[in-house]
């Protein structure tokens, strides 16, 4: 059966244009004529069409083609092999422009204004994940707090944020102590903890009173992203944001009926 070059066209997805400049360039050149001489293709034409399609997917140039369809004992595989290698490099080349893309974004988007090196340095393991930023913007952007809070973030100096991750360093390391020794989530130590927590963000970021500390425990709790930007993945342990939430909730509730009792 053949078929014309508007037919061939429809179904292989490619323009008429594309199917003359190959027959003119010798790369597939219809086996038959009609009549009134107009191009047809038989089964073998297209099959070789299919094999032009597949190569040119890859990113082979047309000459390329011609020569490994011209021998594809010789040199069909070298030349997949060559592509391959093109192809992993150029992967590794497009993740790492994302990887700035995203960092870009993520100054952008956590008020974080660090250069990537100044970043590592202060950071270290603790990371912003890009699409929970996202999200918290999305939840808490009109809130007061959270903008006072990015506005904050954004002010501070290498050197301040170098003293927020100690602060931060030594309260994670008494967090993972208390735990690692059984201390009860509700008792005064990890309230301690809590509390300390709660004083970490209003020094920094914003005023945070108890209630506002609840609903950031219950992302710790809710969701890694926000978990891990306290306590890195290499340091976590089964059941830490669960207790970090518990005492965070038991803080909250000693200290209204602290206030309670004062007044």
């Amino acid at each position: 059966m053949s078929y014309t070059v508007g037919q061939v066209s429809g179904f292989a997805g490619v323009t008429v244009r594309t199917l003359h400049h190959y027959d003119r360039s010798g790369l597939l050149v219809p086996s038959e004529r009609s009549p009134a001489g107009y191009r047809l293709y038989g089964e073998a034409d297209l099959a070789r069409l299919q094999q032009i399609l597949f190569y040119r997917e890859l990113g082979f140039a047309l000459e390329e083609i011609a020569q490994i369809l011209a021998d594809p004992q010789s040199s069909a595989l070298d030349q997949l092999r060559a592509r391959h290698k093109a192809l992993v490099e150029q992967i590794g080349k497009l993740g790492r422009l994302v990887e700035v893309a995203e960092r870009a974004m993520e100054v952008q988007q956590t008020g974080v204004r660090l250069s990537p090196q100044e970043r590592f340095e202060v950071f270290g393991e603790i990371t912003f994940d890009l699409s929970y930023a996202t999200e918290a913007g999305l939840k808490w952007g009109d809130s007061a707090g959270h903008q006072e809070a990015m506005s904050r973030a954004a002010a501070h100096s290498k050197e301040d944020w170098a003293r927020i991750m100690s602060e931060a360093t030594a309260w994670r390391t008494e967090l993972l102590k208390a735990f690692d020794e059984g201390e009860p989530a509700e008792g005064e130590r990890a309230r301690d903890l809590a509390e300390e927590h709660r004083q970490h963000i209003t020094r920094w970021f914003t005023p945070c009173p108890p209630a506002m500390q609840v609903r950031i425990a219950d992302d710790f709790a809710d969701d890694p992203r926000a978990f891990a930007l306290v306590v890195p993945p290499s340091e976590q342990r089964p059941g830490l944001a669960a207790f970090l939430h518990a005492a965070v909730r038991a803080n909250a509730v000693h200290a209204d009926g602290s206030e309670a009792a004062g007044r």
